[in-house]
């Protein structure tokens, strides 16, 4: 049975029933948990404050199109260090357009990865901070029937009454060997430097509903093309 990420509301927005874990989805937890702050931060981990909430997106569905003779790599910088994701323009040229537009207008910056399975994957790009936000629109883009969502694979999460392959601005990075999911997830690219940062920030320590007892910061996302 596939690991899956563990959805709000009895995890009615992500599954129909509960296996072990939930799939990646936009759920929000149940309930806020009061951490005890660790003694130190996660070794490679700054201690930063966390960053104020943003209200849900309202953007408008991007009009972007990326050209398919360039490489597009978007570098993630979080307060445990930076990686580097390679968008899969070919595979995935409407959600790998979209996320470029969001990084470019600063939308990723001062977010936090709010969900974090250990052995599974890391989730953020929500601006509410609650895994419930998005950019106020969606984009449907079927992923590869043969995708496997493996260490350093990067898709986007959605809730289980979306159709496959829709997406948001909420993204994870599978930090296992496999994920074991279905292809339903939205592809956006694959790791290709800094999977050492992305395995750092995988085994943060967290509290209730998977959320890291210290945040992790995503500051920046910066796009380049070439």
């Amino acid at each position: 049975m596939p690991r899956r990420v563990l959805c709000a509301v009895l995890c009615g927005l992500a599954l129909a029933a509960c296996g072990e874990k939930d799939e990646p989805g936009a759920a929000a937890p149940t309930a806020t948990a009061t951490p005890t702050p660790a003694a130190a931060g996660t070794a490679g981990c700054r201690k930063v404050a966390e960053p104020k909430a943003k209200p849900d997106g309202s953007r408008e569905r991007p009009t972007l199109r990326l050209s398919a003779s360039k490489a597009y790599s978007a570098t993630v910088r979080t307060s445990c260090g930076a990686f580097t994701v390679a968008l899969d323009v070919e595979r995935a040229p409407r959600t790998s357009a979209s996320f470029v537009a969001l990084a470019r207008g600063g939308f990723f910056d001062d977010t936090i990865f709010h969900r974090i399975v250990p052995g599974f994957v890391i989730q953020g790009g929500d601006p509410t901070a609650t895994g419930m936000g998005g950019p106020g629109y969606s984009v449907e883009e079927a992923p590869p029937q043969d995708l496997a969502y493996t260490r350093g694979v990067v898709a986007m999460a959605k809730t289980g009454a979306e159709a496959p392959g829709t997406s948001g601005s909420q993204f994870y990075v599978v930090t296992g060997e496999d994920a074991e999911l279905p292809p339903e997830y939205a592809l956006l690219g694959e790791v290709t430097d800094g999977l050492d940062v992305v395995e750092t920030i995988g085994a943060v320590p967290t509290a209730g509903e998977d959320r890291p007892v210290d945040p992790v910061v995503i500051e920046s996302v910066e796009v380049t093309e070439g």
